[in-house]
């Protein structure tokens, strides 16, 4: 096999040298809507997407840049579903921008290079490239928050996640040069080798996995290592937010299977213990919290804390007892998971866009009064989102969560069965404040009937759909769930 193996990544080939051109060509795009830029930006996303699409129907795993790339289904599904939810945040995010004099190029270059390093991340099969992509996808985040200048709450937030940003990926990478010292390899196939075999330093590797574990959890906001998450929802402009709370998910998912478990699988006991601190400390905490706030950007923020904490307990069953059943079953409960949540959470931003206006940001709870009565369609898709959210039969939130939870029971081991049950009330708890949010839109009368901001037929049209697919995929979960445990098995197989 060619050491460089360039077909592995075209795709991301393509997004980058798109990225530079739309950068350019938006040099001379000065129209107020920015069709040319958009209209490039959007056939590149498709087609970015539709090469990962064709990549994971083949079936085939390339390892390329001398070993320190891997092109394999999992990667290839992570990285289609990321250009979708990219390419609808700019849908819903367009009208949203173009109203606040903030549809520019940066825009979509931005999104264009956050994706980039999402897909970097995804695809990595080195600890280096883990950070390059990283930092590339961080970064362009923080340019994005701080789109508005003039706005101190969202230069504020701009500023409180590069800070602690910076400080993740200082952990991350500290993490990370311990590894590398315990085991002397940068790639994961070699770290995996090196644990196996055990001629390492234990107490040094355990001591990097520690920090290792830190960063994920900043990057996945997972308590308490969460302080930015809410900030950063409420400061940003909500087309940022949607971009920010959307695709990094996915990447963040990618870089811990790729890390601890195609890394250091071998140090399970050690890692499982740490992610179900994490993942209970989440959703006490993100449940709780949520309760409390009357701002619906700072309770969705609150709400991802608690949900990604959820989505960890399926990392919690991995190999146990040398049961690699149970472990397939949990990481593809878990990415099922995941993939349904942002496609939710994409929904969910998208309704508080349709309801913003110049110098009206839709972002409390009290703003959504009396929804169905102005607006019974986008009454109807918030309805379903909250459901999901919640974890409500016949939405894909509860057949995500019976996935999950299932994967625990499965293990026949007393702990798991107390985890699933405490994760079970956690979620009766999270119920609360989603069934708020509905009873808002059905039940109280509005404070102000203003009017919704006139948007085109194509961005309700999508937003009506999008809200389908959550109900859709929850009485057929078959086919996603499918894909999901596929890509998972050949990721483990290779």
């Amino acid at each position: 096999m060619n050491d460089m193996n360039w077909l592995a990544v075209y795709p991301e080939i393509l997004l980058l040298a798109m990225a530079c051109v739309i950068a350019l060509v938006d040099l001379y795009d000065t129209t107020p809507k920015r069709s040319l830029t958009w209209g490039l930006t959007a056939a590149t996303l498709v087609a970015v997407g539709g090469l990962h699409l064709a990549y994971f129907d083949g079936g085939f795993t390339l390892v390329a840049m001398q070993g320190m790339v891997v092109a394999d289904p999992m990667g290839h599904l992570l990285g289609f579903f990321a250009c979708v939810a990219v390419l609808v945040s700019l849908v819903y995010g367009r009208p949203y921008a173009a109203d606040r004099e903030l549809l520019k190029g940066e825009l979509f270059t931005l999104s264009l290079f956050a994706l980039l390093g999402i897909l970097v991340m995804i695809a990595a099969n080195n600890f280096l490239v883990v950070y390059l992509g990283l930092e590339l996808m961080s970064l362009s985040l923080y340019a994005m928050i701080a789109l508005r200048r003039d706005h101190a709450v969202s230069t504020e937030a701009a500023m409180k996640y590069f800070v602690l940003g910076a400080l993740a990926s200082g952990f991350l990478l500290y993490g990370l040069s311990m590894m590398y010292g315990a085991t002397g390899s940068l790639d994961h196939g070699e770290v995996y080798r090196a644990i196996a075999v055990g001629q390492i330093n234990k107490q040094v590797l355990v001591f990097g996995l520690v920090f290792v574990v830190a960063g994920l959890g900043f990057k996945l906001g997972l308590v308490p290592f969460h302080m930015w998450v809410p900030d950063v929802y409420h400061g940003a402009p909500t087309a940022v937010t949607l971009m920010v709370a959307g695709a990094p998910k996915l990447a963040a998912f990618a870089i811990t299977f790729r890390l601890l478990v195609e890394g250091m699988i071998e140090l399970a006991g050690d890692w499982q213990q740490m992610l179900i601190v994490l993942s209970v400390g989440s959703m006490v905490i993100g449940n709780l919290a949520a309760i409390a706030q009357t701002n619906l950007k700072r309770m969705l923020a609150y709400s991802a804390i608690a949900q990604l904490g959820f989505m960890l307990l399926g990392f919690t069953v991995s190999k146990i007892s040398g049961n690699t059943f149970s472990a397939a079953n949990g990481y593809s409960s878990s990415m099922f998971y995941l993939v349904t949540y942002v496609l939710t959470t994409l929904c969910t931003f998208g309704v508080i866009m349709l309801m913003a206006r110049q110098g009206f940001e839709a972002d409390q709870i009290a703003d959504l009064k009396g929804l169905n009565q102005r607006s019974p369609l986008l009454a109807a898709i918030m309805g379903v989102c909250m459901f999901s959210l919640a974890g409500i039969p016949p939405t894909v939130g509860f057949y995500a969560k019976l996935a999950v939870l299932q994967a625990l029971v499965s293990t026949n081991l007393t702990g798991y069965i107390v985890l699933a049950v405490v994760a079970v009330l956690l979620s009766l708890i999270g119920a609360f404040y989603y069934l708020r949010v509905v009873k808002a839109m059905y039940f109280d009368d509005a404070e102000a009937a203003a009017p919704l901001l006139p948007t085109g037929g194509g961005v309700r049209a999508l937003l009506a759909a999008n809200g389908a697919a959550v109900l859709l995929f929850g009485l057929l979960p078959g086919g996603l769930m499918g894909w999901c445990a596929d890509a998972v098995r050949l990721a483990l197989a290779s």
